[in-house]
């Protein structure tokens, strides 16, 4: 754990009366007006006192290691907290515990980051505290979380103990989009849990909490060393593989917020997609493809750690690309309409059936669009970038698929 950067020990307001104190000092002195004089000597005496207090305690609390747990996982206006803690050691009176998160927020997983700054006081007594550390949007964090002992008047402000640098992956708000519900049966491929050379498991699964004993097969299960249970096999689990493509692909170099948000919305619907299916049914496996490679999601455990991964995933400079036909069945496909390429690509998935989840600006009326407001980067502590404020206007993507679904995103000031 590094140390933070250096910082002056006065506030800018403690500077401030520093100076002023001293010329009142120094004018009174000139023109001999005692009541002046007391006045000056009283404020330097008391920043005097203040600063040897600060100093000695800042020293013996070195070796103070605070404790900073964020919210897992952390979605954008969640409205989460993280706690503080470790917070015991004792402090002077007038001064307070300050915890202070600083560092760069990079939305969407965009190569340019906003600064990002958050504190919060530790009330006098308590030993933990919470901060507020949100974000508009989807992206990546990467900061240092620290501890500053401050006097009440605000004049000093001290460093203590360690300090922690985290980087935080903040995955997208919910979207609006609507459950969307499959045919197993009409493309994806089946496959069944059948081991050829164990056929006396094709007809068992391994025991679960709230199997009844009397199913149990001991005598397999002696064998194996594991409890198993057993089915009928025309109950066996039917797993079917869902074959989904996300084609991040965009403008890498200084995004607009306004790609940046249409981003953030695939990700979210792809999010929203892949998640209500699992939780349909459990069987489903997902072979997902990105421009960053692929990867097979099995289990709730596989979904949580691919969407912690999708909450950095950045654009990619547009290529073409066509979809592998060696498979059967469905294709669903997420992209924006920053995807020069998807016109192409969704002529090479002839002749497979597909769906395409599509973000689009500019949402015709009476459409539902969701909406992302620059003033709610510095509302969170977030600092935008002043190429932001200037709107630009990216154009609707005219395509085709066989199934169409559309999420309108729009920026505003």
């Amino acid at each position: 754990m590094a140390r933070p950067r250096f910082r002056p020990v006065f506030t800018p307001g403690g500077f401030a009366i520093l100076i002023i104190a001293l010329i009142i000092l120094s004018r009174s002195l000139y023109v001999r007006n005692p009541y002046e004089i007391t006045v000056s000597s009283a404020a330097l005496l008391l920043l005097l006192i203040l600063c040897v207090i600060g100093i000695w305690k800042s020293k013996t609390l070195d070796t103070l290691e605070p404790g900073w747990k964020p919210p897992s996982p952390m979605t954008a206006k969640a409205g989460d907290e993280c706690l503080i803690t470790g917070l015991d050691a004792p402090i002077p009176l007038f001064f307070r515990y300050h915890f202070i998160v600083r560092g760069r927020f990079y939305p969407a997983g965009s190569f340019k980051g906003c600064p990002v700054l958050a504190e919060t006081v530790v009330p006098r007594g308590e030993t933990a505290a919470r901060i507020l550390l949100d974000f508009p949007m989807s992206g990546i964090f990467q900061g240092d979380g620290y501890c500053r002992l401050r006097d009440i008047f605000g004049f000093f402000s001290f460093p203590c103990g360690t300090h922690h640098r985290r980087t935080l992956k903040i995955r997208s708000a919910p979207c609006f989009g609507k459950n969307y519900h499959i045919n197993a049966q009409s493309g994806a491929e089946d496959r069944r849990n059948k081991n050829s050379t164990d056929e006396e498991r094709y007809y068992m699964r391994e025991y679960s909490p709230g199997d009844r004993f009397r199913d149990i097969n001991w005598k397999s299960s002696e064998k194996v060393d594991t409890l198993i249970t057993r089915i009928s096999p025309d109950n066996q689990e039917k797993i079917s593989r869902i074959e989904v493509y996300f084609r991040n692909y965009g403008p890498v170099n200084k995004p607009s917020i306004e790609a940046l948000w249409l981003l953030d919305r695939a990700k979210a619907r792809l999010s929203h997609f892949l998640r209500s299916l699992k939780e349909e049914q459990s069987s489903y496996l997902f072979h997902v493809i990105s421009a960053q490679g692929s990867c097979e999601i099995e289990d709730i455990e596989d979904l949580d750690n691919f969407l912690e991964e999708l909450a950095g995933l950045p654009f990619s400079p547009p290529q073409n690309e066509t979809a592998a036909l060696s498979s059967a069945g469905d294709l669903y496909i997420f992209s924006t309409a920053c995807d020069s390429g998807l016109p192409g690509f969704l002529v090479s998935c002839n002749p497979r059936p597909v769906s395409l989840f599509l973000a689009q600006p500019e949402a015709p009326e009476k459409h539902e669009r969701e909406t992302l407001r620059v003033r709610e980067f510095p509302a969170m502590g977030c600092v935008p970038l002043p190429r932001w404020i200037v709107r630009r206007n990216i154009k609707q993507l005219t395509v085709h698929a066989g199934r169409e679904e559309f999420n309108y995103a729009e920026v505003k000031l």
